[in-house]
């Protein structure tokens, strides 16, 4: 059950709100007497859901690949985004146009190195590199170790004379093909597990699947940003290489080995990654305000313009492209519409409004924490982030989202309220989700803005959906005459905020936004207000 507010509470709360907040009535529009002029009405309406079949036709596309971080899919999405940027009038402001450059570095493992064989009493099964998928450290170099098997789920493990300095070969589950609500726990036991193997010095682990044909190989590399080196926290367990077998032999081998017992010796080389530097771009374009005082405060539209690429190992004739159209096709695209359709408004909106498509969110919001760490306008003139993320499919797991959308962290701050008054005025139901709201608000990019006190929030339709983050996340499945209404409620807030002499503040009263207002509170005190 959805706790949905009450629009004569909203309404009430709205105005003795900003009443508190400005001390007195002003010549300004407050969020309780913002009105849609005709002027407004007609930047509403140029909203199209024609227009954002277009543009997210093209993003989520199989020539992009999936938008991974980083690939050239992304950086194909990047310049359409710029393009657009520039089509609407927006201003470039970043260090390079449009872009804003993260100049990173990704560690590329040497696949040229790569040797794997397996010697039994029958013979040897040597293996090719899309029959494993693994995530290499460092090199590894071994010849004739022994092989033992063990079994993933069992309690007692043999002692470290038995099983120190051999592979281990087992089974382990796989993530993908276990309920979402099981994930946690078997992460959990996965954990304990390799842990104990490190603790018996166990020199490797190899873990037959018997599902996938073909694997991932050395999959994707990891990113380093060179300015937020931070030490590992994987624990001990990742001292111990850990290889997914997808080899027929080698399941047959575990199935009709006995417990422990296995008369073979494995040789594994892989050599040492070398690291290759990478350009990552955020996108980024200004309708500058028209108010002289309040032109130099920004209100922040994001939305993650990355997904998670393709798929090694997937069947044969199997869609292996995750085009992610709803996240966040659906809010990049929406990002595009929003510039293009304020940019109409004449006069100009009184606060400047930054447009931000963001790269590396299914990576850990990599973008988004770039730009709070190097912001192109000072992070304390920053009013508001409006996160917009998986907006375009109505067809939610709880049943059907129509003409209505939630916002994480709804009571967090004042912009949940304002957003809801939005809401009335455009037809869109805005509520606080019972479990979601609270719990997703550190899961997008709105998080990254909140850790340095600006209140950020992410709008959401459709939380969880049949293939959220699977290949079936297709643009022909978009409820486009819903995104562009949940569009145009969204302008509404933002020009709430961006036309309003009070700027949203966190709410003192709720112990879970605490740690944003101290971030904020700090900041303004370091800039000396």
């Amino acid at each position: 059950m959805k706790y949905r507010s009450d629009p004569i509470q909203i309404s009430a709360v709205l105005s003795l709100t900003f009443v508190i907040v400005t001390g007195c009535a002003t010549s300004q529009e407050t969020g309780s007497q913002f009105q849609i002029t005709p002027n407004r009405q007609a930047a509403l309406d140029s909203i199209s859901p024609v227009s954002l079949r277009k543009h997210l036709e093209y993003i989520a596309s199989d020539e992009l690949g999936g938008r991974d971080t980083p690939s050239p899919g992304l950086d194909l999405a990047a310049d359409y985004i710029a393009k657009q940027f520039r089509v609407a009038g927006l201003e470039p402001v970043g260090d390079d146009g449009y872009f804003q450059t993260a100049r990173w570095r990704t560690r590329r493992p040497n696949e040229d190195s790569f040797a794997l064989s397996v010697s039994t009493s029958h013979g040897d099964i040597t293996l090719s590199l899309d029959q494993i998928s693994t995530t290499p450290g460092s090199a590894i170099d071994l010849v004739d170790v022994g092989l033992i098997k063990i079994d993933f789920d069992e309690s007692e493990l043999p002692g470290k004379d038995v099983i120190a300095g051999k592979v281990v070969l087992t089974e382990i589950p796989d993530f993908r093909r276990v309920d979402r609500v099981q994930r946690r726990e078997l992460f959990s036991t996965q954990r304990r597990f390799m842990t104990r193997m490190a603790e018996l010095e166990v020199v490797a682990v190899l873990s037959v699947d018997r599902h996938s044909p073909r694997g991932s190989g050395f999959g994707r590399p990891p990113l380093i940003d060179p300015e937020n080196v931070r030490p590992s926290r994987r624990g001990p367990q990742s001292n111990v290489p850990r290889i997914t077998i997808h080899h027929e032999e080698l399941v047959a081998l575990f199935d009709e080995a006995g417990e422990m017992a296995l008369d073979a010796t494995i040789t594994l080389r892989i050599g040492a990654p070398e690291e290759k530097p990478v350009a990552l771009r955020n996108v980024i374009g200004l309708l500058r305000g028209s108010d002289p005082k309040l032109r130099d405060t920004y209100v922040l539209v994001t939305a993650h313009y990355d997904h998670i690429g393709t798929r090694a190992g997937m069947p044969e004739g199997e869609d292996n492209i995750f085009n992610g159209a709803n996240d966040d096709g659906s809010g990049t695209v929406s990002v595009i519409e929003l510039a293009a359709a304020l940019t109409r408004l004449k006069p100009r909106p009184r606060r400047s409004i930054l447009f931000m498509c963001v790269f590396g969110e299914e990576r850990g919001l990599l973008g988004s924490r770039y730009y709070g760490r190097n912001p192109i306008f000072p992070i304390e003139a920053t009013v508001a982030d409006i996160n917009l993320e998986q907006i375009g499919r109505t067809d939610s797991t709880e049943g059907p989202q129509v003409l209505n959308a939630s916002m994480t962290g709804f009571d967090f701050s004042e912009v949940g309220e304002i957003f809801a008054r939005a809401g009335q005025l455009t037809g869109i139901e805005v509520y606080k989700h019972e479990t979601n709201s609270d719990s997703y608000f550190g899961r997008s990019d709105n998080q990254a803005l909140a850790d340095q006190g600006v209140p950020a929030h992410t709008i959401c339709v459709a939380f969880n959906y049949e293939d959220y983050h699977g290949a079936g996340d297709h643009a022909d499945k978009i409820d486009y005459e819903n995104m562009a209404a949940v569009n145009r409620m969204i302008a509404t807030g933002i020009l709430m905020i961006a036309d309003n002499d009070h700027e949203p503040r966190w709410y003192e009263w709720n112990p879970k936004a605490s740690r944003y207002l101290r971030a904020w509170r700090e900041r303004r005190e370091v800039e000396g207000e």
